[in-house]
């Protein structure tokens, strides 16, 4: 329901990977996708039934999770009751680029209109991904509580969703060649050179390589570099520094962000089970 004499609600997914805590303090309600282990189905809840710790520990005893979609039913219930409140409801949803639940919510979304054709929906794409797409929520949430319509709030999404950046590195190139992004010899060669890659979220909301470091600690230093590049000071107020399970490094990370001079608000979360399923 709407709260804080907000004009609208706003509804989010659960690979936005922001802390529990944070997300709770939003007063929205966020669908929760889903991913499989040895036990068998789990919903993404924001690590707060199986900690990250935990999570990425049982993927190094050799666990392969696999995921999928917020399930189907989920996504009905979710536009019936936000149909059935009355509310103009806003979804800003994880990037068509990388899931197909966008394009599911849009046949939702038509097959809810037509039954409720009073009611005022939306769907976002918002072309992010983990803690890129959990930066676009807190702002999102900002203009939420400064009382923007729902017509307001989607023409707002759909222009600053191209002014949020995410980067970020992985450990080797072996995540990417099982996704089919890179050939075998080219992660057989990169794991050799010890090459770290350095990806990001491109405008169509699909993941793109950046460039790419010698050691992991020359990787890190690339993406201190990178922030420092492309941080500006009317946007760049807000930072979030996210791992899987590399708390080290991630604080490290934030100290040195925080010695330079633009000094933002910094976020520290964890990368979820579903982009951690994928990135390792």
């Amino acid at each position: 329901m709407a709260t804080r004499d907000r004009r609208c609600n706003v509804v989010i997914d659960s690979c936005c990977d922001l802390p529990a805590e944070l997300v709770d303090s939003f007063d929205v309600e966020v669908m929760k996708f889903a991913y499989f282990m040895d036990d068998g189905e789990h919903l993404d809840d924001l690590g707060v039934s199986i900690p990250p710790r935990d999570f990425y520990e049982r993927m190094r005893k050799g666990e392969q999770p696999q995921t999928s979609q917020i399930p189907y039913a989920d996504i009905v219930d979710a536009f019936e009751r936000a149909a059935l409140s009355g509310v103009p409801t806003v979804f800003l949803l994880f990037s068509s680029g990388l899931s197909g639940t966008h394009e599911t919510a849009i046949q939702v979304l038509d097959d809810t209109r037509e039954k409720y054709p009073e009611a005022e929906l939306y769907v976002v794409d918002t072309l992010q991904a983990s803690t890129a797409e959990g930066l676009f929520v807190i702002e999102a949430i900002r203009q939420l509580d400064r009382g923007l319509t729902a017509k307001e709030m989607v023409a707002w999404a759909e222009e600053a969703r191209y002014y949020v950046h995410g980067y970020f590195t992985l450990p080797d190139l072996e995540t990417l060649r099982r996704g089919g992004r890179i050939p075998n010899m080219a992660a057989i060669a990169g794991a050799k050179l010890d090459i770290k890659p350095i990806l990001t979220i491109d405008l169509s909301g699909r993941l793109a390589f950046h460039s790419v470091a010698r050691g992991r600690k020359k990787a890190i230093k690339q993406l201190l570099r990178i922030y420092s590049e492309h941080a500006v000071d009317e946007y760049g107020d807000m930072m979030l520094v996210a791992s899987a399970d590399a708390e080290k490094e991630q604080t490290a990370l934030k100290e040195q962000v925080l010695k330079l001079d633009k000094a933002p608000v910094i976020w520290s979360t964890d990368v979820g089970p579903v982009i951690g399923s994928h990135v390792g």
